[in-house]
């Protein structure tokens, strides 16, 4: 089989997870493919560990990819070197357009545009977008061109719904494949030391720091509230963190008024734990019974399981009211987002009752398992996703 060259480009920390999954995918099966990468926002760690070939420099912006959400983010960017970043990135997507024979975008309308800007023949898949935000599906002018351009060859979307609408519109090649995301959820037989028949709420803090910090402190909080909410009954709690934050579980505790050891979180007086992880996100994920998060991909992955979730803000960049919001409507009856601004006493409470009630709800914690299915899919979406390029480039 002739030997292929295929560009991936996305913009983000869950677009770049589900690039590289439908990446992996593709060298499984396909060994006459080579893979190369060209992230937009953020260090493409997901690449990186992959050991994909980054074809331009990277740089983690203050606005961690959020700078629509805030001016002064924006600003910040462009002092830190956004230009320069994607003059750079544009001319390595122009060098990888007389070298690559086809381009695989993720995301939004940027790594679409900048498929385009190769020259070469380019599927999207539009992670970001989805006719579940407005009930609709309305592309700007912009990346309208781009899906009818001839060289667009594949429109994958995000969802069933969103898949019907764009076909709707007069586009065609349009498919929903599924969600990589949902393909690296394997348990990896972590001891989660669970006590049997009580209640486990998972804490999703975010990947991104300093948010990540503030949020866990703030859930932390929540975590106080739900322990009286549930009193006398016991209820436990794991915290899946990324390991940067980690290191910064010591100074959490002692700025709200807990002790760490071990990986464990411990309020003295309240006689309550957190137990917390940095490498076993799927087993936490897949074991509790709820979900307190303030996250963007792992919150999406949790739905995908069938998991209620209960969202409290924090003060962004990512996660305000405006994503939460925005995500609700993305996600449907799984999400129940508690107050419109940064969390305060009251809004604890209430987000507390919310658990509890949530809990003992059997209908509604069934319909989040089928709402899960209609709003994320079924598992295998990196194998079906690899199958359509594969089709393209080797036709």
């Amino acid at each position: 089989m002739q030997q292929k060259r295929v560009l991936f480009i996305s913009n983000g920390h869950g677009e770049d997870l589900n690039a590289c999954e439908v990446l992996k995918a593709l060298r499984r099966k396909y060994a006459s493919v080579e893979a190369i990468a060209l992230p937009l926002v953020g260090d493409g760690n997901s690449y990186r560990r992959a050991g994909v070939e980054i074809v331009a420099p990277t740089q983690a912006l203050p606005s961690g990819g959020f700078a629509y959400m805030n001016l002064w983010k924006q600003i910040e960017d462009l002092q830190s070197g956004l230009i320069s970043l994607t003059w750079q990135q544009i001319q390595a997507a122009r060098t990888c357009g007389k070298t690559c024979d086809f381009v695989f975008s993720t995301g939004d309308v940027l790594p679409a545009i900048f498929a385009y800007l190769t020259g070469l023949p380019y599927a999207v898949f539009l992670v970001s977008s989805s006719g579940f935000y407005e009930n609709r599906y309305d592309p700007r002018w912009g990346i309208s061109l781009i899906m009818r351009s001839p060289r667009c060859r594949k429109i994958l979307t995000r969802d069933a719904y969103s898949a019907e609408l764009i076909r709707e519109r007069g586009y065609k090649n349009v498919d929903f494949l599924g969600n990589p995301f949902m393909d690296v959820l394997e348990l990896k037989g972590k001891d989660l030391s669970l006590v049997a028949n009580v209640p486990m709420i998972a804490l999703l803090a975010g990947s991104r720091l300093p948010e990540a910090a503030e949020n866990l402190t703030l859930q932390l909080r929540l975590c106080l509230a739900i322990a009286a909410e549930f009193m006398p009954r016991p209820v436990q709690f794991r915290a899946a963190i990324v390991p940067s934050l980690m290191s910064q579980l010591s100074e959490i505790a002692a700025q709200s008024g807990w002790e760490y050891a071990d990986g464990k979180l411990h309020h003295p007086e309240k006689n309550i734990s957190v137990l917390c992880f940095d490498d076993a996100f799927p087993d936490i994920l897949q074991q509790c019974d709820l979900v307190i998060g303030m996250a963007g991909t792992a919150v999406e992955q949790a739905v995908g399981l069938g998991k209620p979730i209960v969202q409290i803000m924090g003060n962004g960049p990512q996660f305000s009211y405006r994503f939460a919001e925005a995500q609700q409507r993305l996600l449907g009856l799984s999400v129940q987002t508690i107050g419109n601004k940064p969390a305060t006493p009251a809004i604890l409470l209430e987000a507390a009752q919310c658990v509890k009630r949530t809990l003992y709800d059997q209908d509604y914690l069934e319909r989040c398992k089928q709402n899960g299915l209609e709003r994320i899919g079924e598992k295998g979406g990196s194998e079906r996703l690899a199958a359509a390029i594969a089709s393209q480039i080797f036709n």
